[in-house]
């Protein structure tokens, strides 16, 4: 009741208001307002009216599309980048340690034998053509080449040679078979020889992976070297055959850190490999991790320097490398922050054999806004992809998201996991027995644009980051006036022998250290605020209008104004179009009071319609008390002086 006095007494103070009608409203607008322009155009004269109108609907119209781009700009959330540098007491990086070859081939050797043998074969066979020859497949059922070759395991990723010689028809030559397959034809020996050097006659070596064995859904990998293919399909067949061994098995195969790190100092304080933290990396086996900060607390450096930081003196017994497998000896090292995953392949470098490699630190702190500015997460909650390295209990980072959605592909479309990468629940490594067309998927899904944009819009970066700019410089080490007594005493270390077991081939020097106490803080910040967005605004609305936040609140008034004048116009409407219903059950004029209550209390009596009286019928006689006289009730004229005396 109260709400609709409320709304009552808000009409009629409306009504009392500045005007009833629309125009009438806009007038007082135009006369009472504080922006400049809309007075001049009620009460300048008829032409200068017309100019005012189009002065002020232009100005108007910049105004609002200058608010349209200083809103935009502000919706985009656009960020700034600021470098401070500061000067603290740093934390040591974590530094991870791995031999660039992954096991010790005198340990592995049993399981690649058969490999070892194919790929030898492979070589003499690729390298035995002279220059200018053709070349043919070896015929297995008529040479003794091929005896004891493991042709079953060499068919489930064969190479095979491709004469180039026609750019338009390349033919396709099987080392270990007799057929020759051509692009668009069969032909069963190679064209003949023709008299050209040998720059325009070129074969080239390629990884033949088909979807299934036997398919001719295949498809080549070429290599400008042979040596690259060789290199990819060894590590594409020991992959297969690596998968199967247990993981404590390829542990005890790879570099013990008792046999790898020999000597380690920190600071002015000795340690040992006892210090560092063993974990299995697939691309480099047994890989050691100094400060993880996993167990212990993350150690801090005292002074920059040489002298303060980390030396390590390893040994990669380079004469033990798997010779198809590593074609590079050294070893493999990266600087990353406590409890985060080393991903070496991508970020780590490489340390020569036979030098001392010297390592100089500067930290750059890189700090991002999140939502909606970036797209960065905190900590990985927010990313749809599941992190498969949660397993070693480390930090979030998009290393480890791209390949765990990379391993995720992996499983829906193969069916089975990479050896790179952790399992994820369900399934099991890939091998040639149990998926024999998984190299032809994972290359192509390796080579998919689709899959890999999927995975690079599903994960963010990390808000918060800190990386590590090296300084590397090297020198021979040791040198030659030093070399015999350095390993004599490291080899007796080691062995407790008095001969020497090491030499400058397996043995590196590493010196790690910050070179200055000062780090670099790269910040974003929001490049447009709410106060710059509203200074702006009324800058614009100022200096094209005039106006001011109160010439807004007035423009807000009379659309408050011309709301309600429309309400009372639907509310009169409304009452207009309730009374035409009301006229439209009476066709005549509508009864009097009288005759409605007449009508009420004497049932006999009816209504005159006009239609009956024009039509002249005669009426019924109507029943009840006839209407009195009011002739009664008249006062009589007086009477005229000859009538009375006639009367009399």
């Amino acid at each position: 009741m109260n709400l609709k006095k409320y709304f009552v007494r808000a009409l009629h103070r409306l009504q009392k208001g500045p005007g009833y009608t629309y125009k009438e409203l806009l007038v007082w607008y135009c006369d009472n307002t504080n922006t400049h322009g809309p007075k001049r155009i009620i009460k300048e004269g008829p032409k200068k009216k017309v100019i005012w109108f189009f002065l002020t609907l232009l100005f108007a119209s910049l105004v609002f599309w200058q608010w349209g781009i200083l809103i935009n700009t502000y919706l985009s959330y656009n960020v700034t980048s600021s470098l401070s540098i500061g000067f603290k007491t740093m934390k040591f990086p974590a530094v991870t340690v791995c031999n660039a070859n992954p096991f010790k081939y005198s340990e592995v050797r049993p399981l690649l034998k058969e490999l070892d043998k194919l790929i030898e074969a492979a070589l003499e066979r690729i390298l035995q053509p002279a220059h200018g020859d053709p070349i043919s497949p070896l015929l297995l059922n008529s040479s003794d080449a091929a005896e004891g070759l493991d042709l079953e395991l060499w068919n489930q990723i064969p190479l095979v040679l491709i004469d180039e010689q026609d750019k338009d028809n390349p033919v396709i030559v099987e080392i270990f078979e007799t057929n020759q397959s051509a692009a668009g034809n069969q032909s069963t020996t190679p064209p003949p020889p023709t008299n050209t050097t040998s720059e325009e006659k070129k074969y080239k070596l390629a990884v033949k992976l088909c979807s299934h064995q036997g398919s001719n859904n295949c498809t080549y990998r070429n290599f400008t070297s042979a040596a690259q293919a060789v290199t990819e399909w060894y590590i594409l067949q020991s992959t297969s055959i690596l998968s199967k061994v247990p993981l404590q098995e390829r542990i005890r195969m790879g570099y013990q850190a008792e046999d790898m790190i020999l000597a380690c100092l920190y600071g002015a304080e000795p340690c040992n490999y006892k210090n560092f933290t063993q974990i299995y990396h697939p691309d480099h086996g047994n890989c050691y991790i100094f400060n993880w900060g996993m167990d212990k607390e993350a150690l801090n450096s005292s002074n920059p320097g040489a002298e303060f930081g980390l030396k390590l003196i390893l040994d990669i017994s380079q004469q033990d490398y798997i010779p198809y497998l590593s074609s590079a000896a050294g070893a493999r090292l990266m600087l990353h922050q406590q409890k985060s995953f080393p991903f070496l392949k991508d970020q780590g470098i490489y340390a020569m054999a036979g030098t001392e490699t010297s390592i100089g630190v500067l930290v750059d702190e890189l700090e991002r806004m999140g939502y909606p500015y970036s797209d960065c997460t905190m900590n990985g909650s927010d990313v749809p992809v599941k992190n498969l390295y949660s397993e070693y209990n480390t930090s979030y980072s998009i290393q480890a998201c791209l390949r765990s959605c990379f391993q995720n592909h992996m499983k829906e479309i193969c069916g089975c996991g990479h050896y790179m990468f952790p399992l994820p629940e369900g399934v099991s490594y890939c091998n040639n027995g149990d998926n024999p067309g998984w190299a032809y998927c994972y290359s192509s899904l390796r080579s998919s644009i689709r899959h890999r944009q999927i995975c690079i819009d599903s994960c963010k970066e990390t808000c918060n980051d800190t990386q590590y700019k090296m300084t590397i410089s090297m020198a021979d080490w040791p040198s030659e006036a030093s070399e015999d007594w350095i390993f004599h005493i490291l080899s007796y270390e080691r062995d407790m022998s008095t001969n020497v077991t090491l030499d400058r081939n397996g043995i590196i020097k590493l010196n790690i250290y910050f070179q200055e106490y000062n780090y670099r803080t790269i910040s974003e910040s929001a490049a447009t605020t709410i106060v710059w967005l509203l200074s702006s605004l009324g800058g614009q609305f100022g200096f094209w209008m005039g106006g001011s936040v109160l010439c807004l609140i007035e423009f807000g008034e009379i659309i408050i104004d011309s709301l309600w004048i429309t309400i009372i116009n639907i509310i009169s409407w409304c009452k207009g179009l309730k009374q035409k219903r009301a006229r439209a059950r009476y066709p005549d004029v509508p009864p009097t009071v009288s005759e409605l209550v007449e009508a009420h209390t004497n049932l006999g009596f009816q209504h005159e319609e006009a239609s009956t009286a024009a039509q002249g019928e005669p009426l019924p006689p109507e029943p009840g008390t006839p209407p009195p006289n009011y002739d009664s009730l008249r006062v009589q004229p007086p009477h005229s002086p000859g009538t009375d005396s006639d009367t009399e």
